[in-house]
């Protein structure tokens, strides 16, 4: 599949999560998508009290907000913000003079974020429509930028990651969740666009995942957590944290 190609599928994918028309418990291990509740990748009570109902959709693999000290007043970049599930947690740490910025692919999912957020009564929360590839803002704009396991779905990591740096402010701060390869992987398994859509055919080797981020002027990159990613073998979630300096 060619880079449109796969904006293509991942966004009619998860435009049907968004519409609550993706496959449920069909007992299809790639139907499942790795969906994990948020509780289960390390939120606790305290950070989802108040998240509106529908914003977690079970698709992340960590709670990176969990690796990142943010204060105050602080601009909050969230990559593939989906639901808002992690734009809502980071908004209560920033304050109302904070403000976080979800950036995502999809539509459907742009428009239920954007109804989750006046649900809740955030407004100090943005969603905008676009491509991590391309992101819609400002040079040096954003204090901390956060991702919940969307760079693997990204064709083009290089330029996710540069365009990363390219919007961070000096002295700002990077924490990713997201899926990487371990071992060997099955290249039926790669072969599948369901499998580019479930997290695994976009996952890359995590020494290339992280040189990538070294490559494109992230500093004091740090695998803060590894764990095995139960669905299927030689894949992992991690969460890496860098700093520009």
């Amino acid at each position: 599949m060619n880079e449109q190609e796969i904006h293509q599928l991942v966004s009619e994918r998860y435009g049907a999560h968004a519409k609550g028309d993706a496959p449920a418990k069909t007992g299809n291990l790639l139907d499942m998508e790795g969906r994990t509740q948020a509780k289960a990748i390390g939120y606790t009570e305290e950070d989802l009290a108040g998240v509106p109902e529908g914003a977690d959709l079970c698709l992340g693999c960590g709670a990176p907000l969990f690796f990142l000290s943010l204060k105050e007043g602080d601009t909050v970049l969230d990559l593939g913000s989906g639901g808002g599930i992690d734009c809502f947690v980071a908004a209560r740490r920033v304050g109302k003079s904070g403000k976080v910025i979800g950036i995502d692919l999809t539509p459907e999912m742009v428009k239920k974020a954007r109804k989750n957020a006046g649900e809740g009564g955030y407004t100090n929360v943005e969603f905008i429509l676009g491509e991590v590839e391309n992101l819609p803002l400002a040079d040096k704009s954003v204090d901390a930028i956060i991702s919940n396991c969307v760079l693997n779905l990204v064709p083009d990591k290089a330029k996710a990651y540069a365009e990363a740096v390219r919007v961070l402010r000096l002295g700002g701060s990077i924490c990713l969740s997201d899926i990487v390869t371990v071992g060997r992987t099955s290249r039926k398994l790669r072969s599948l666009p369901k499998a580019y859509a479930a997290c695994l055919s976009g996952a890359i080797p995590k020494q290339e995942y992280l040189s990538l981020m070294e490559q494109a002027g992230f500093t004091d990159i740090t695998v803060a957590q590894e764990k095995k990613w139960p669905f299927f073998n030689n894949f992992a979630s991690i969460q890496v944290t860098a700093c520009l300096k």
